[in-house]
Parts: C-alpha cells; sequence; structure tokens
C-alpha cells in the first residue's frame, strides 16, 4: 500500500489532482463497498492516529517556513486564525442552519470543521505553486495557527450540555494560544541552543532529535492545557531558522515523515467511509461547500484583512487558497466519539465537502496566480548546510546556488566574505576544482566554505544576501 501510495505522488504531480485524493481513494478501494470490502469503523483510532499524523505533518510545515517571509505576515495570519475562523464559522454555520435544515449545534460544528484551514494541502500546494512571499507567509503561518481555535471550537460544539457563552470561548482560545506559544518558543529555543553547543556522534542523530523536540513541545503543550498544535509549529519553525547542523538533512528527514503521516491519515480516514452512504448527503455538502467558499472564506478575509494594506489581487488568491483536507475529516471525528447526534451525517458531509471542493481549488490555483498576474517575488534562497568541525573550531558550509539565485556571474572575490572564512573548494557538471578569486560562480555550482567559529554566522549571512542581491548585496541595502 506505501509503494502504491508512493507512486501516486508521480501520477499527481502529472495531473495536477491532489495527492489526498489518491489517498482518500485507494482507502475508499480497500475499505466497505470497495475491492477488499474491509470493514473499519473505530472513529476514535482514527481520531487518535490523525492528531499523531498532524503533529508530525505541523512540525515539517514549520521546519521548512522562513522567518523572513513569514514575519511581515504574522499579523495578517493572527488575524485570519482568530477573527477569521469566527466569521467563517458564522457564515457556514448559517447556511448548514437555513440552506441544510440542520440543527443549530450540528450546523455550528460543521462551521468550526470546514472551517480550518488544512495544513498538508497548504504545504503540498506551496511546494509546487510559486506565489509572493507574503501571501505564501499569510497561509503558511495562518494553516499553522488556526487548528487550536477550529479544535477548541468543535471540541466545545460536541461536548454534552449547554454550549459555553461566547466570552467563555474567546478567552479558552486566547489562554490556550499563549500557552501553546509560549511552550512552542521555549523549546524551540532551548532545543536548538542544545544542537548548536552539543555536537552529537552520529549526523543522522540531529534529524531524530530536531522531530523528537518538535513532539516534546506538543506534548508539553497539551498536558499544560494549552495548544500543542500551535506549540509543535513554532518549536518547529524556530528549530527550522536556527541555522542547526545537517539543516537539509533535518527537513528531508521531516519531510519523508510528513508523508507517511499523510498517506497513512488518508488512506485510514477512506477506510472510515462507507461510500453507499455519502449519497444522500452529497447536495447538502455542495450547498455547504458553495457558501464556504465562495462566500464565508472571501468575507472572512475581507473583513480579517481591514487593518492591513493587502493588494485586492492578493486577497482574492488567499480566499481560493484556503485549502480543506484531512484536518477537517479528523476533526468530524470528535462529535463521532462524543456521540452528537447525526454525527455520522455531519462526517459525511464534511467528506464529500472537502474531496469534492479540494477537486475544484487545489488544481485552478496556479492558473488563479497567473492570472492575477502573481508571481514569486524574489529569488530562491541559497540551500546551505553546514556541518561542525569541532577540533578545529570551525564549520564547514555547502552551498548550493539555485537557478534563479543573483549569485551566478558573480566572481569568488566579489562575494567579500569576512575574514575567516574562504570558498575552498567548487563543484561543477560533476567535477570539482579549487577556485581562483577571479573564479565566475554558476547557477547550479556547489561550493565549500569553511569558516571559523566566531563569522560563522557572518559569513552564511553574507551568502545569503549576495544570493538575493548579487555583487552588490549590501551597497544596495541588502545584506
Amino acid at each position: 500500500m506505501l509503494l502504491i501510495a508512493v507512486a501516486a505522488v508521480r501520477v499527481s504531480s502529472r495531473s495536477g489532482l491532489p495527492s489526498l485524493l489518491i489517498y482518500l481513494g485507494i482507502g475508499v478501494a480497500i475499505g466497505q463497498d470497495g475491492i477488499f470490502d474491509v470493514k473499519f469503523d473505530n472513529a476514535e483510532l482514527t481520531q487518535v492516529i490523525g492528531y499523531a499524523a498532524l503533529v508530525v505533518i505541523l512540525a515539517e510545515g514549520g521546519l521548512g517556513t522562513k522567518w523572513q517571509e513569514i514575519r511581515p505576515a504574522l499579523p495578517a495570519a493572527v488575524a485570519l486564525s482568530t477573527a477569521g475562523v469566527a466569521i467563517s464559522v458564522g457564515i457556514t454555520a448559517a447556511a448548514a442552519h437555513y440552506l441544510v435544515g440542520l440543527e443549530w449545534r450540528q450546523a455550528l460544528i460543521i462551521g468550526a470543521v470546514v472551517s480550518s484551514t488544512d495544513a498538508a494541502a497548504v504545504f503540498s500546494v506551496l511546494r509546487k505553486v510559486p506565489l509572493p512571499s507574503r501571501v505564501t507567509g499569510v497561509l503558511e503561518a495562518e494553516s499553522g495557527f488556526n487548528d487550536a481555535p477550529v479544535v477548541i471550537l468543535v471540541v466545545a460544539f460536541s461536548a454534552a450540555g449547554p454550549v459555553d457563552s461566547w466570552y467563555v470561548l474567546v478567552g479558552t482560545i486566547l489562554l490556550e494560544l499563549a500557552i501553546g506559544a509560549a511552550i512552542g518558543l521555549a523549546a524551540g529555543f532551548l532545543g536548538a541552543f542544545g544542537l548548536r553547543h552539543v555536537a552529537l556522534p552520529a549526523s543522522g542523530l540531529y534529524p531524530i532529535a530536531v522531530m523528537a523536540i518538535a513532539v516534546a513541545a506538543y506534548a508539553a503543550g497539551a498536558m499544560a492545557h494549552g495548544s500543542g498544535f500551535l506549540a509543535v509549529y513554532l518549536a518547529a519553525m524556530v528549530l527550522g531558522n536556527a541555522k542547526l547542523p545537517h539543516a537539509p538533512a533535518n527537513r528531508g528527514f521531516a519531510e519523508g515523515l510528513g508523508w507517511i503521516a499523510q498517506i497513512g491519515m488518508f488512506v485510514l480516514l477512506g477506510l472510515l467511509v462507507t461510500p453507499h452512504e455519502l449519497v444522500d448527503d452529497f447536495w447538502p455538502a455542495i450547498i455547504v461547500g458553495l457558501v464556504l467558499t465562495m462566500v464565508a472564506r472571501p468575507v472572512s478575509v475581507l473583513l480579517s484583512l481591514v487593518p492591513f494594506r493587502i493588494p485586492r489581487r492578493e486577497q482574492i488568491l488567499l480566499s481560493w487558497a484556503g485549502l480543506r483536507g484531512a484536518v477537517p475529516i479528523i476533526l468530524a471525528t470528535i462529535p463521532m466519539v462524543g456521540g452528537v447526534a447525526d454525527s455520522d451525517r455531519i462526517f459525511n458531509i464534511v467528506f464529500v465537502l472537502v474531496v469534492v471542493y479540494t477537486l475544484i481549488q487545489g488544481p485552478t490555483l496556479p492558473w488563479l496566480a497567473r492570472a492575477l498576474r502573481l508571481g514569486p517575488g524574489s529569488p530562491s534562497d541559497l540551500g546551505v548546510e553546514s556541518a561542525p568541525l569541532e577540533r578545529l573550531r570551525g564549520h564547514l558550509l555547502s552551498v548550493s546556488i539555485p537557478g534563479e539565485s543573483r549569485m551566478h556571474g558573480v566572481e569568488v572575490s566579489e562575494l567579500r566574505l569576512p575574514s575567516g572564512s574562504a570558498v575552498t573548494l567548487v563543484v561543477r557538471d560533476g567535477k570539482s576544482f579549487v577556485p581562483l578569486p577571479s573564479t565566475v560562480l554558476r547557477r547550479g555550482d556547489e561550493l565549500l566554505v569553511v569558516a571559523t567559529d566566531p563569522v560563522r554566522d557572518a559569513a552564511e549571512k553574507r551568502l545569503r544576501a549576495v544570493g538575493q542581491g548579487g555583487k552588490l548585496a549590501g551597497w544596495l541595502g541588502t545584506g
């Protein structure tokens, strides 16, 4: 099954279909009404595994989030994750109640469940679609932040007895977010400090340690009655931006775990659904999804971003890029575990909504970005990997020059690296040579840079500045 799912990624990339739909299809084909007719209806187990998979996916997304891109987008992302979620829940719940005929409790649950932008879907799409850095930053931060308030709302609406007053819910959300943020940042900074000052005996231990720190942040946040999801995302983001040894290997390991988590989670969700029961809830799901996509999401983006001067074209793209994926389906298991009336119908509506609108939004997002004339905002960043040289009190930096980098055409002497660092080797077209000061660097080159401890950070900062601004970086305000 794992091999089939891996091969499906290739099919997905060629066809433009989101990979989550293929994984769900595999689960449906194996499960009830499918080829093998496997009976699986354990919603509680699905929820537990789904939460665990989401932790891994958020950790992988946090490790790949660039602080310089997300920092300007933080206020807008926070607004979308709080006020935007509230607006979307209200509009979607009203549609589910008045247009579909659901009771208010069930309507509010559906509104809360589908108002979360899915981290797995967003991170997967952003790998393929080049967007302006501000749009990318907002989407990444929003998908990392909004799981926390949505989980709180779904649990509150699914609990037995009357729902808490709105101000109690708001206070609970703010408190859990604050606790989760504090624990996540603390775990990230402490973990980064430890990994940078304690050399592990094998390079393969660094990726394991990074993921262990991120998962520990989730556990600590949950045990402290805070948002574990926010804690793991922030901890991973700090670790991903901390210039740790073997950083590309850390991200590669996390990406592999993220793919396994997505495959397992989507296949399991496909097993849980009973296809013949979806027929009666198809049109209600279409109606709710239409209101969510065409009304609730655009209105929430428009109103939430009023204080921020974001161009209308970017707001349109942000509205369409509010992708749903596994997270809403996992959250739909909460009322099933809690024994809420009509919980099976809630699950079916959410499942159909996610499948249909992911099939529509995912493949059309690149087209919309081109139609709005929104492209990548800056050249690709350099891939820099660091390996500590303990006995020499130095670092060996491995630098890859991407195709769009402005380091292309720059001479080695024009890098103006700080004293105590130097380019010692260049690998070009599979051949390595020791460069001269007049050697011109080309796209696709790999550089080996040796830097002493005191200037290691300055050397990497200078390399990244030249990659972004060219040989005049520093004189033109870059670097």
